[in-house]
């Protein structure tokens, strides 16, 4: 070296100063190769079962698992990467915890869960990370997703973009989604209401069944609730404005408690529970009475509780009883976003919310549903948005 100058052994020369100006120049950016770079990924955390259940659920039946999930998606992939904010929790999906069930080839919704592999569910989640073009990074989706903090969606199947309305995100999850549409369906398509009649609710402080009885008390029918404690009876008459409502578990005859609230008898049942209800409503309907058979949640853990309503009374008074599934209705979804958001703008529909918070609370959130734990609907927020 001499002077201010440097030999390189390229036969290319700096001054010294060039070389300090290179090397601190504001900026100066090296690129990684490709092997060297930071691939981004999380931690996600989901329940799955451990086995599958027979009888009524408890803690020991489910497992917080652990799984890493890389937030990249193929190239050319229409994949997409959630994460879970709200998601909803269903007394059906017991069924699918079975190791059989005659639900289990109904509909797609209601197949066998694998023990071991994360539970689907519909819910709210937010788009992390998109291969496809009707999805955008963090926006806000509804539908299927997940018992867990994350899911990859095959195609993004299942997922439609969500429009909050002005509504809290938790009512897309409850309110705005399976149980709304499972209550307004069931409730005008199935029972064919005609106002002045008398309506009878079980489950009536259930998700749907609250929904059921404002709607027929807005449409003009008596209506009358049954649920499990003291507490739940005063929400339907002082909150929501059933007629009447009753705890049945203080009733020792079920069918001379019917008839005792229903004296002119019963026009439409609009069935959650099934078994002993069942019997008691049936032989209180009216000629003509329309029974929606909805949900049996007595029976979901006790085959042994299975209704045996006198057929008789069925023949003879011409009584309709119809199960039907929210999958047979979507076509009124339109109509009914449309009104249940002028009712709850305008207070005519009070939305019931239960709502535990994280992964973690999931199966207790779920095992509660058969405890009668939850007044309205349940929800589990996993992440807040």
């Amino acid at each position: 070296m001499s002077g201010s100058k440097i030999d390189s052994s390229a036969s290319e020369t700096v001054t010294i100063n060039q070389l300090a100006h290179l090397l601190y120049k504001p900026h100066w950016h090296i690129p990684l190769p490709p092997s060297k770079k930071i691939k981004m990924e999380v931690n996600s955390r989901y329940i799955t079962i451990k086995t599958h259940i027979e009888g009524a659920p408890k803690e020991s039946d489910f497992e917080l698992k652990n799984a890493a999930l890389a937030l990249s998606i193929e190239a050319g992939s229409n994949d997409v990467i959630v994460k879970t904010v709200y998601v909803s929790i269903d007394p059906y999906q017991i069924n699918r915890m079975k190791s059989y069930s005659s639900s289990h080839k109904a509909i797609v919704g209601a197949a066998r869960i694998t023990p071991g592999e994360a539970i689907d569910g519909h819910g709210v989640a937010k788009v992390v990370v998109s291969g496809n073009p009707e999805f955008q990074k963090d926006e806000l989706v509804v539908g299927s997703i997940s018992w867990g903090e994350y899911k990859l969606v095959k195609g993004g199947g299942g997922l439609r973009k969500l429009d909050p309305m002005g509504f809290p995100l938790s009512y897309h999850a409850g309110i705005f989604g399976y149980s709304g549409l499972t209550a307004y369906s069931g409730f005008f398509e199935i029972c064919k209401p005609r106002k002045g009649e008398k309506v009878f609710v079980s489950g009536a402080s259930g998700s749907v069944g609250n929904l059921v009885g404002q709607f027929a008390k807005l449409f003009g029918c008596y209506v009358v609730g049954s649920a499990g404690n003291n507490e739940k009876v005063a929400v339907l008459k002082e909150k929501l404005g059933f007629d009447d409502a009753f705890n049945y578990k203080e009733e020792l005859d079920l069918k001379a408690t019917l008839g005792r609230y229903f004296p002119d008898g019963i026009d439409i049942y609009f069935d959650n529970v099934g078994g002993e209800m069942l019997e008691a409503a049936v032989a209180n309907m009216n000629l003509f009475g329309r029974v929606a058979a909805c949900g049996v949640i007595s029976e979901y853990t006790n085959a042994s509780k299975r209704a045996a309503p006198n057929m008789l009374d069925v023949v003879y008074k011409r009584i309709k009883i119809q199960g039907f599934l929210l999958p047979d209705h979507l076509n009124l979804y339109a109509d009914f976003i449309s009104t249940i958001s002028d009712h709850l703008r305008n207070g005519k529909i009070q939305s019931l919310e239960d709502i535990s918070n994280g992964v973690e609370s999931i199966p207790s959130a779920f095992i509660g549903l058969f405890q009668g734990d939850n007044i309205g609907k349940k929800i589990v927020c996993v992440a807040q948005d």
